[in-house]
């Protein structure tokens, strides 16, 4: 028979053997920007709280699906690989939704007679460039009757060759045209639980990330199908003006932190930009824990802010209390 003193010992043990595997097993995912100056950022970045590095976005740059290459690609690929950390190219974002050109390339190149032959190009691209896998941000009407042979097309290239395959995926803006069976496919999906409004909604001024949006984020996706081992929660490192008082719509989280004094700790500052602070970010991190979800995703990360007002600090402090020692 055990001793309470024993018991005791045992407790603390199994509370920090959980505090370790949390940490380990929880994904860190943080979206990256091609068009920043990619090659000193990469320097920058603390891999030691990252798992995983999406670069977005590469799409076609022609009615063929040929594709182009970032040289800083290989500083990032170079500097995250010695860390541990793998690295992803990410396809599609807003401009394979929004924009008009993009959106058409797509919805011919996903076509049945030239699917296969669009598939292998990016299959050909992780292979060739050394990434670890490919992202899928297809969004909005981007995501047709074609999207799902498109990703079975993926998977039949990429996993034999031990590559990642993903997605960025929404609620609101093409969740409901994703057919369940794809989430086979997916090493693990990229909740992108965020945008719930915005400056494009005059009559909307308010919280575009809540912590309420996040979870009935992820409950839809799992009632959909996807299992929880696979649903990685996606959170905001900017936020949105609203009125006449500012001259641009979306502010990085840096930037807020910077003209706004204890900004990391509420949601809102000024007339009014809202956005997401430390504590709501923990509350979110907590969430994932709390729910045993995959992990956390960042878009995107040269938006944080430095020292102890970064958001990424707080993701790993939450993730690992030992962090905080």
């Amino acid at each position: 028979m055990l001793m309470p003193n024993q018991r005791c010992v045992i407790a603390i043990c199994a509370l920090l053997l959980s505090a370790v595997l949390a940490q380990a097993q929880s994904k860190v995912v943080a979206y990256v920007p091609n068009w920043i100056d990619l090659g000193a950022f990469a320097k920058t970045i603390d891999y030691s709280r990252l798992t995983h590095v999406n670069v977005a976005f590469e799409n076609p740059v022609n009615g063929e699906g040929e594709l182009s290459f970032n040289p800083d690609n290989k500083v990032l690929i170079e500097k995250a690989r010695a860390a541990g950390v793998k690295v992803l190219v990410s396809i599609g974002g807003g401009s394979a939704s929004s924009e008009k050109k993009m959106r058409q390339r797509y919805f011919d190149l996903l076509k049945k007679a030239r699917r296969s032959k669009f598939a292998a190009q990016f299959a050909d691209y992780v292979v060739s460039h050394g990434f670890d896998g490919l992202d899928v941000d297809l969004e909005g009407p981007a995501i047709n009757e074609d999207y799902g042979a498109f990703i079975d097309e993926l998977a039949t290239l990429l996993k034999p060759k031990g590559k990642l395959l993903t997605a960025a995926l929404s609620q609101g803006y093409g969740g409901d045209n994703v057919p369940a069976s794809v989430f086979a496919h997916f090493d693990f999906v990229n909740i992108m639980a965020y945008d719930a409004t915005g400056p494009w909604d005059k009559e909307g001024s308010g919280q575009h990330s809540s912590l309420d949006f996040a979870r009935s984020n992820v409950a839809w996706w799992l009632k959909r199908g996807l299992p929880k081992s696979k649903a990685v929660l996606g959170v905001p490192f900017y936020g949105y003006g609203f009125g006449k008082a500012y001259k641009s719509d979306e502010y990085s989280y840096a930037d807020i932190i910077a003209a706004h004094p204890g900004a990391e700790k509420k949601d809102q500052v000024g007339e009014t930009i809202w956005y997401n602070s430390i504590p709501t970010i923990k509350a979110k991190t907590q969430l994932v824990l709390d729910q045993d979800l995959a992990g956390i995703m960042i878009w995107s990360l040269n938006s944080d802010a430095p020292g102890d007002h970064s958001l990424l600090k707080a993701i790993d402090e939450t993730l690992s209390p030992k962090s905080r020692q």
